[in-house]
């Protein structure tokens, strides 16, 4: 702090040079430009609608950029609140799946499957062992270790094609989402873990039904009616965990050396093919464990009918991780921020003439600008070294004089010829 008084300007312009910050700086532009453009198509919706007054296109984006804030009563308010971190859960750990990837230079966008493969283990396992009040607990937690697990097999598919083959993580990842979605549909089709009441068919029983539920501790009273537990409090742990782990581990440095340069970590003798394929199964355990938090609430029904469509959170986790560059701490705040945009959208269509399909909209366009904070960092990074390549040369100070080299010190006087020379010349 003292030195940022001493020397503000100077404090600032180190500051405006960390990756971090510029990281931050990026994130916040593509947010204002998604907000921007949604603004514009409110208003360009109100302009060419009838029904819908210009006045609730300003009240629309104030709604929005409200969040959970612009839902009525206090009490509505905390419930609203408690929805928005609960349902963050799931989307901070895609968010830290994609991210953990990305920094080993791969893309993971097989974060669907994983997710996919951990509701399912953690449903089964939740439903099948008898269990009541008292050791509910130690099935749930059974539950949570056998889902990841799944995740992190079905994350080492792509990684061992990777690292082995040579194929492309991408495809490989595409074939194992829907290889999922299939087999997910398969298993619960006429089981006995699908709630058979009527109208809900497509839907398993809540795990609640055995007595297996995430503690809530006392988060449910302040947050009244909301499902929030525990686990957001277990997934900022383990977000914080994962940013030291990449920090300050030599594990961590290798991943991330791997992932700017292959051939310089081979060079030196860290192993490539261990560390994609354990990047891959880290980021398919921590897909497969947000789906675990969600699922094992206690009150959420999963819709087993899964092989025509993926689960929105998995692809999510992919803006999340861009906006905040990779950065574990940073994936916190942006899932919690697409939630809490979420939520002002959610509310758009109680308090104004749009309907929820223009809110789902809104929060596209600012998931889609997203995709263009990598491309706003480099810019930054970009504009910056020109800044500094343009920049006027300096006058070369004046060169002082050399000062003279001492007199080099009289060479000593030969040595007389001995007489046995001269002879011996004489002679020859």
């Amino acid at each position: 702090m003292k030195a940022f008084f001493k020397d503000p300007l100077g404090s600032l312009r180190r500051l405006s040079q960390q990756s971090g910050f510029k990281a931050f700086l990026s994130s916040l532009i593509c947010i204002g430009a998604g907000i921007f453009v949604g603004f514009i198509v409110l208003l360009l919706l109100s302009i060419f609608t009838e029904d819908i007054p210009v006045s609730d296109a300003f009240r629309g984006l104030l709604i929005i950029l409200g969040g959970p804030f612009a839902s009525g009563s206090g009490q509505d308010i905390l419930f609203t609140i408690g929805e928005m971190l609960f349902e963050a859960t799931p989307l901070l750990m895609t968010g830290l799946s994609v991210a953990i990837a990305f920094k080993n230079g791969l893309f993971n966008i097989g974060a669907p499957g994983q997710y996919l493969m951990g509701t399912a283990g953690s449903i089964i396992v939740a439903l099948s062992i008898p269990a009541n009040e008292k050791n509910g607990f130690l099935v749930w937690l059974l539950a949570i270790v056998v889902g990841t697990l799944l995740g992190m097999i079905w994350g080492l598919i792509p990684g061992f094609f990777k690292a082995f083959l040579g194929i492309n993580e991408v495809i490989v990842c595409i074939m194992t989402n829907w290889i999922a979605a299939n087999v997910v549909s398969w298993v619960f089709k006429d089981s006995v873990f699908v709630n058979s009441a009527s109208g809900k068919t497509a839907y398993t029983l809540k795990t609640m039904t055995n007595h297996v539920a995430t503690p809530k501790l006392g988060l449910d009273n302040i947050f009244r009616g909301s499902n929030i537990d525990m686990a957001i409090i277990l997934v900022i742990l383990i977000a914080v965990g994962l940013y030291i782990m990449m920090n300050k581990t030599t594990f961590g440095f290798e991943l991330k050396a791997c992932g700017s340069n292959r051939e310089a970590a081979r060079y030196a003798g860290m192993n490539v093919k261990r560390n994609i394929m354990l990047s891959m199964m880290i980021a398919g355990g921590l897909s497969a464990m947000g789906a675990c938090f969600f699922y094992l609430n206690g009150n959420i029904e999963f819709a087993w009918d899964t092989y025509a469509r993926l689960p929105d959170t998995g692809f999510n986790g992919i803006p999340v991780a861009l906006l905040a560059g990779s950065n574990p701490i940073g994936v916190i705040f942006s899932s919690i921020f697409l939630r809490y945009i979420g939520k002002g959208g959610y509310n758009l269509a109680g308090y104004t003439m749009f309907n929820e399909y223009v809110s789902d909209l809104i929060v596209a366009l600012i998931i889609y600008f997203a995709g263009f904070a990598n491309f706003i960092r480099m810019m930054l990074s970009g504009r910056k070294k020109a800044s500094v390549k343009n920049a006027p040369a300096q006058p070369a100070a004046p060169a002082e004089p050399a000062p003279p080299a001492p007199p080099a010190p009289p060479a000593p006087p030969a040595p007389p010829a001995s007489d046995s020379s001269e002879k011996g010349g004489e002679k020859a």
